[in-house]
């Protein structure tokens, strides 16, 4: 791996860039932008393998966006990315390569094939088998659980949703992944242990949360009249003895190269593979393939990840922005938000880059949103008129799919109206994010709503809005396996672009161990009460909850 890079804050082009914003940068007006430069759309749209991409509302101009190239280059950003997927130690504090993008190449091309398609293989044929018979009395299963947490969660989680109209429609399937019983039992509730089917999805069989529930599942299991543990459980993990002990035979595996949070394209996508079938989780490894193909080959100026990156690092590090909100417009898309969160904020969460020395300046936004139109109603106050700027992220998907099953034609009239009244929403949003309105154009209008007591000038004021608030918007012709997988893909390599540029190991978590290990040393005085050398909140909170 590429390690004598230089970090972004020790190159020439990082001083231009403070200068250019000091200067004018932080004045720049995305209205004015579009008054002054002629064909400002086209120069600042970009189209990859599946997504297109308009970045023309957001806070840059021709200039900066060649000295992000520049400063791409400096840090070596090509060099570190083909040094990844040459299968260099990427993950450089846990001495591992990061091979996620062979998981969907096709026999013969990347890193690892053949055992990367020995594994593929047997996964989907042991999916298939289950969808053969799915509905099909007691020898065949209609609901499927995946029990797992983070990476074994999140990405299985996401994808099933957003592909509804491509899941087998006989099979329902549940996502159980904290610790508190709260999320078990009420999936427990709708299940029948005769024909439901439970993965077990932990790497080492030993993840705190995912085997608390694994051992309720299977005591619920057991004690409802289940039989045949090893047809109803079965596990992606590497632990082969102690899945075994638990009762399971039927095991798929995958490699210290792959983390947790990019494992849905292995065998953690046993719930995907189920769902989708071999031709949709195919279909899925290949969209993600051409995006990979993309990011590999593409020169930074059209490389529509990098470009993502590099506006990253402009937004933090020179605007200040602390977080960015994702709005996609399509339902299916609605745990994007949370699969991103982990993706990014999980990568780029560091405060010190890869010799270990503190970083002066800031890394990964918080990353948030919701489904549109829902967020429209709830946040998207304080997107217009908060006193925050927080660039926004839009998902609009062209044509929506309904799935095979036939509706009447007068539904799908309706669903025709409500597709367009749901696209004009998303470009409305984004449209008054960079207009706004002026006081004297909110003087000029009437509101009906707006209290008589108060005098006219009072009123405009509160409805004036600032615009000039930045806004990407990635468009998809449909949302398909294809499609879907380009996207994440899309956003993986977003993340190693802008880590790369902060000289930061985006592939490793030591954040999440500190609490794993104090959680450890707590849970035994959670029963004997024990707080001797606790610090005073933890001891008084630690009493408060024991049972006794």
């Amino acid at each position: 791996m590429v390690t004598h890079a230089p970090r972004c804050d020790q190159t020439a082009t990082w001083a231009a860039l403070r200068q250019h914003f000091d200067a004018q940068g932080h004045a720049f007006d995305v209205r004015q932008a579009f008054a002054h430069e002629a064909g400002r759309f086209e120069r600042f749209s970009l189209q990859a393998p599946e997504v297109f991409a308009d970045l023309s509302k957001n806070r840059w101009d021709a200039d900066v966006r060649t000295m992000l190239v520049q400063l791409a280059r400096e840090c070596q950003l090509e060099a570190r990315r083909d040094a990844m997927l040459a299968g260099a130690e990427a993950n450089l504090t846990e001495g591992r390569a990061v091979l996620h993008t062979a998981l969907r190449a096709p026999r013969g091309v990347g890193l690892f094939s053949d055992e990367v398609h020995d594994v593929l293989d047997h996964m989907l044929a042991y999916a298939e088998s289950v969808r053969a018979v799915a509905g099909m009395g007691v020898n065949g299963f209609t609901d499927v659980v995946n029990i797992g947490i983070g990476g074994s969660d999140l990405g299985p989680q996401m994808v099933v949703p957003a592909l509804d109209a491509f899941v087998h429609p006989k099979l329902r399937f549940h996502f159980v992944s904290n610790v508190d019983g709260h999320d078990l039992v009420p999936v427990l509730r709708k299940l029948h242990p005769a024909t439901t089917l439970f993965i077990i999805a932990s790497k080492t069989f030993t993840t705190q949360e995912t085997m608390a529930n694994a051992h309720a599942a299977r005591a619920w299991f057991v004690a409802n009249g289940g039989t045949d543990v090893a047809r109803h459980f079965v596990a992606t993990t590497t632990n082969l003895e102690t899945a075994a002990a638990f009762g399971i035979t039927t095991t798929f595996g995958f490699w210290d190269w792959v983390g947790g949070r990019y494992s849905l394209w292995s065998a953690i996508g046993l719930p995907l593979a189920i769902a989708l079938g071999e031709q949709g989780f195919r279909a899925l490894l290949a969209g993600a393939h051409a995006m990979d193909q993309h990011f590999a080959t593409a020169p930074l100026e059209t490389n529509l990840p990098a470009q993502l990156g590099l506006l990253d690092v402009w937004y933090r590090n020179f605007h200040g922005f602390t977080s960015r909100s994702l709005a996609p417009y399509h339902q299916g898309l609605r745990r994007l938000p949370a699969y991103l969160q982990q993706l990014e904020m999980e990568s780029n969460g560091k405060c010190v880059d890869l010799t270990g020395a503190p970083l002066p300046f800031a890394t990964s936004p918080v990353v948030w949103g919701e489904a549109g139109t829902n967020g429209q109603h709830a946040y998207f106050q304080m997107l217009h008129q908060g006193t925050d700027v927080i660039p926004v992220e839009f998902i609009a998907v062209k044509n929506p799919d309904y799935g095979p099953a036939p509706l009447p034609e007068t539904v799908l009239v309706g669903l025709a109206d409500q597709q367009r009244k749901l696209l004009a929403n998303c470009l409305a949003q984004s449209q008054a994010l960079m207009l706004g309105k002026s006081t004297d154009e909110a003087l000029a209008e009437k509101a009906p709503t707006a209290s008589q007591a108060l005098d006219a000038l009072t009123v405009a004021r509160h409805r004036t809005f600032p615009g000039n608030r930045p806004s990407t918007t990635l468009v998809l012709e449909a949302l398909t396996p294809t499609s879907l997988g380009a996207l994440i893909a899309m956003y993986e390599h977003r993340v190693f672009t802008s880590g790369a540029i902060w000289g930061i190991n985006s592939f490793d978590q030591w954040g999440v161990e500190l609490g794993k290990a104090l959680c450890s040393q707590l849970l035994p005085r959670l029963s004997s009460g024990d707080v001797a050398g606790l610090d005073g909140s933890t001891a008084g909170l630690l009493s408060r909850l024991r049972s006794v």
